[in-house]
C-alpha cells in the first residue's frame, strides 16, 4: 500500500486527542472551517469558522467517525443537530491549557504567506494550507523546569481568549 492509497491520519488524531484531553479532564475543543458541507448553528460562525465544544458533557450522541464527527448539543438551550466533515476540522485542543494540533486548511493556497510571528507569552502557531503534515500546537507556556506550574495570568475584563488561526 502506498501513502496515496492509505487513509487520512486527521480522523485518527482527533480521536486520540479527544482521548487524551477526556484522560487529563481537559474539555476538547474543535476548531471547524465551515462551508455548505458543515452543519451548525450559523448564528455562532465567525469569520467562517465555528469552535465547538466536543466534551462528553456538552455533547449526546457523539461519534468520532472516520468521515464525520456527529452530536447533539444545545446551543442557548435549542437542540441542534451537529454534522462536520472531518476534512474541516483545522485544530482540536484542550481549553484549559491550548494544548492540542491543527491541520492543514482544506482550502487550497493561493499564495506563499509570510511566517507567524509570537507575542507576548504564548505561542503562535502558523497552519497554511501548503503544509502537508499537521502542526502541533501550544498555546500555553509549558513547564519545563520540574517545579512548580507556573501561575496562571489574573483574568482581565478583556474578551475571553480563544484559538486563532493566523495566516
Amino acid at each position: 500500500m502506498h501513502a496515496l492509497d492509505s487513509t487520512s491520519t486527521r480522523p485518527y488524531l482527533i480521536r486520540a486527542l479527544y482521548e487524551w484531553c477526556t484522560d487529563n479532564a481537559l474539555t476538547p475543543y474543535v476548531a471547524v472551517l465551515v462551508d455548505d458541507t458543515v452543519q451548525v448553528p450559523r448564528e455562532y460562525v465567525k469569520d467562517g469558522e465555528i469552535v465547538l465544544n466536543i466534551s462528553f458533557d456538552a455533547t449526546s450522541s457523539l461519534k468520532l467517525g472516520n468521515d464525520f464527527i456527529e452530536f447533539k448539543a444545545r446551543f442557548a438551550g435549542t437542540p441542534r443537530e451537529i454534522l462536520v466533515p472531518i476534512g474541516r476540522v483545522i485544530a482540536i485542543y484542550a481549553r484549559e491549557n491550548g494544548q492540542g494540533m491543527a491541520f492543514p486548511s482544506p482550502v487550497a493556497a493561493t499564495h506563499v504567506e509570510e511566517p507567524a510571528k509570537a507575542a507576548g507569552p504564548i505561542g503562535v502557531a502558523e497552519v497554511r494550507a501548503s503544509d502537508a503534515t499537521p502542526k502541533v500546537l501550544q498555546l500555553a507556556p509549558s513547564d519545563d523546569g520540574g517545579g512548580e506550574p507556573p501561575e496562571p495570568p489574573r483574568p482581565s475584563n478583556g474578551p475571553r481568549p480563544a484559538l486563532k488561526r493566523v495566516k
